[in-house]
């Protein structure tokens, strides 16, 4: 099972990203998709969470400015970052519950900054 992050780069505050995670070697859908960060000298923590059937969670921290959405067909998921801040530089990894068993993609750097 190998999951691919893609997306992310240096965008100014109050820009946007999309984050883009493709999941292969995978056999029936994923149960529950989601985006987690580690910015540095912190945890990692929670971004936000998409189920098989569309249900969304978010931290409170980006609520109202990131959307997660997702793709059955290929599993794929994505994380629309919208009015982006400086707090939310942090490398982003995405995850995935498939059978019970968590996976983590290899994470992929978002820089905010003028």
């Amino acid at each position: 099972v190998q999951l691919q992050a893609s997306g992310g780069g240096l965008a100014q505050p109050g820009g946007s990203l999309r984050l883009s995670c493709a999941a292969s070697g995978l056999i029936g859908s994923i149960t529950l998709m989601g985006w987690y960060r580690q910015a540095p000298g912190k945890q990692r923590e929670l971004v936000a969470t998409i189920t098989s059937g569309g249900g969304s969670d978010y931290a409170d921290p980006v609520k109202g400015r990131f959307t997660i959405s997702r793709d059955n067909a290929k599993n794929t998921w994505y994380l629309q970052m919208d009015s982006l801040k400086p707090e939310d530089t942090a490398v982003y990894f995405c995850h995935a519950v498939h059978w019970l068993v968590g996976y983590w993609g290899q994470g992929t750097q978002v820089t905010v900054s003028s």
